[in-house]
């Protein structure tokens, strides 16, 4: 007799409904959301208010199969493991959590209870990247020498009185905020590191975090990322080049105010001089990163690849301890 193999439908519930659960809500690509919870209801827009439940009924509601979470800093880690008790897949926002501890804790109970978690960082799926990782696996650049970042944006009126300077509930500065993308992007090229140079400044921002970062980082290879988050980055800014025994790629732009996503390839010639160039522009309207990662997170769950959602919270635990360790050493 034959059966059908029967498809997993995404119910989805998200929590934290500010600008990122937004983004969430409008890139579920096959998933269907069935509520959503923010303890500011004002935040949730008419169309969405037919969703809005309270946040325990999220966790009841048997048709749910995975929450999507997106508060603030503090919150992560335990809603992560409601969720996962509660029987639920979970998406939770970058990152994860204020230490590696908690990571590790969502490590734990990812594990104990089978349920598959992701941790959001969504930059990993634009296209620029994932261009990058296909030119640098081709060997086209070589063997990978160094890395530099550099991400920033400049705030805007009153940014010092929101929770992201609030220590108790952000974890900390740029690090913890845009700095931890330009560490996981590194890592997707160099792996984990184990040197670690820092200086945090709070230079404009009136309060006891930091505005800016500054990193170099070390793998056992000798390969080194040298990294710079930046609130103070008055036009807003992403640029993430790849130095090679060969050439470089250099990625600037996440679209928006950020710029045009484009990535451009420098490779060196025989006698070198000035490097052969080519370019590639991504002018999508909009940000399809938010959809493909989700989308790689159901094709996780369906195929049952535990073991690739559990290597990826290893390294996310590597990537925190980075920031344990800067922010134990480092007082403003």
């Amino acid at each position: 007799m034959d059966f059908k193999k029967k498809i997993m439908t995404f119910n989805v519930g998200i929590i934290g409904f500010g600008s990122v659960g937004k983004k969430r809500a409008r890139n579920l690509g096959k998933g269907n959301l069935l509520a959503i919870y923010d303890k500011n209801k004002s935040h949730i827009e008419k169309k969405y208010l037919k969703f809005f439940k309270p946040i325990d009924e999220i966790f009841n509601d048997f048709r749910i199969n995975l929450v999507i979470i997106a508060t603030t800093h503090n919150h992560l880690t335990d809603l992560t493991v409601k969720a996962i008790i509660a029987g639920k897949h979970v998406l939770v926002e970058k990152p994860g959590g204020i230490n590696s501890k908690e990571i590790l804790k969502i490590k734990r109970y990812s594990l104990k209870y089978k349920k598959f978690v992701k941790i959001g960082f969504n930059h990993r799926y634009h296209p620029s990247i994932i261009k990058a990782q296909t030119i640098c696996k081709k060997g086209t650049i070589g063997k990978i020498l160094y890395i530099r970042g550099n991400y920033g944006h400049g705030g805007r009126l009153g940014y010092e009185k929101e929770w992201r300077f609030n220590k108790k509930i952000s974890g900390g500065g740029e690090l913890i905020d845009q700095g931890v993308h330009l560490i996981d992007l590194s890592s997707l090229f160099l792996g984990s590191f184990y040197k670690i140079q820092h200086n945090l400044k709070n230079y404009f921002w009136n309060s006891k975090v930091e505005d800016n970062c500054f990193l170099i980082l070390e793998n056992k290879k000798k390969q080194v990322a040298f990294l710079q988050a930046s609130c103070t980055e008055w036009k807003n800014k992403f640029n993430f080049e790849i130095y090679g025994q060969y050439g470089k790629i250099e990625i600037s732009g996440l679209g928006r105010s950020y710029g045009n996503e484009k990535i451009i390839l420098y490779k060196m010639k025989k006698k070198m001089g000035i490097p052969n160039m080519k370019d590639w522009n991504f002018k999508e309207k909009k940000d399809n990163s938010w959809k493909k990662e989700i989308s790689d997170f159901y094709n996780l769950i369906l195929n049952k690849n535990f073991t690739s959602v559990q290597k990826s919270l290893i390294e996310n635990v590597e990537n925190m301890k980075i920031l344990d360790k800067i922010y134990s050493k480092n007082s403003l």
